[in-house]
């Protein structure tokens, strides 16, 4: 895929061209801070140009958090009493204690209490939260399924399953055979109406598999908001993780 330049003072700003089937030109900065443009093959490439120069104070801020937040949270993950964690959206602050019997994992009243027997033991630790993330997206995306499968059972899709995976760079996936949603595991970091969002998005690929018109005719009579819930999921939950 060929890399398109421009400059902007001292920077310059890489990005790819995805050709699809779609109305709009939309841009997205992936959480490896690489920049993709998608767009219908009949626009022509000096106007997705002069399309990114535009945006491109919006794009050297987004990727400046990326370079910011990202390496530093992720060296900084000791999981000891004081650290942030984010659960359905909000911000929790993590309390290691002394477990006198089973070690677990509660939250209660903006913490995140994480009970163990060695508090030095820091792979137990990352072990019994990612345990408990994850019992929490079991449920929670199954509770989304069943709020959003109905707005799309009339069209003759049948209700999939979930699948729960960590995923680098994308939230969630539709799987035609065997006939699942794949979530990322983190998508349980976001709140609720943003994971509905997902969950809608890959119930219509089971009907329309790709971007196209009709994907999104039928994303924006379902739900007219969603712009607004993925660019929460961009913009806000990916800097977080």
């Amino acid at each position: 895929m060929t890399i398109h330049r421009i400059k902007h003072g001292e920077n310059t700003i890489e990005f790819t061209v995805k050709r699809k089937n779609v109305k709009n030109v939309n841009l997205n900065i992936k959480p490896d801070m690489t920049v993709e443009v998608s767009a219908n093959e009949n626009v022509p490439i000096d106007f997705i140009c002069d399309f990114v120069k535009k945006k491109r104070t919006w794009i050297l801020k987004h990727i400046k958090q990326f370079e910011d937040v990202q390496p530093e949270k992720q060296s900084k993950r000791e999981y000891v009493s004081g650290e942030s964690y984010k659960y359905l959206g909000k911000q929790y602050r993590l309390k290691v204690q002394r477990a006198e019997d089973k070690e677990r994992v509660k939250y209660y009243r903006g913490f995140i209490y994480l009970y163990v027997k060695d508090a030095s033991n820091f792979k137990n630790k990352e072990k019994l939260l990612e345990e408990w993330y994850r019992e929490k997206a079991r449920i929670t995306f199954q509770q989304s399924l069943d709020r959003m499968y109905p707005a799309v059972q009339k069209y003759g899709i049948e209700k999939p399953t979930i699948q729960i995976k960590l995923m680098k760079a994308r939230w969630g996936s539709a799987l035609l055979d065997p006939h699942a949603i794949l979530l990322n595991l983190n998508l349980i970091k976001a709140p609720k109406h943003c994971i509905d969002y997902v969950v809608l998005h890959e119930l219509i690929h089971f009907k329309y598999n790709d971007h196209g018109d009709s994907f999104y005719n039928m994303l924006y009579s379902l739900m007219p908001d969603w712009e607004k819930r993925k660019a929460i999921l961009d913009e806000e939950i990916v800097r977080d993780l």
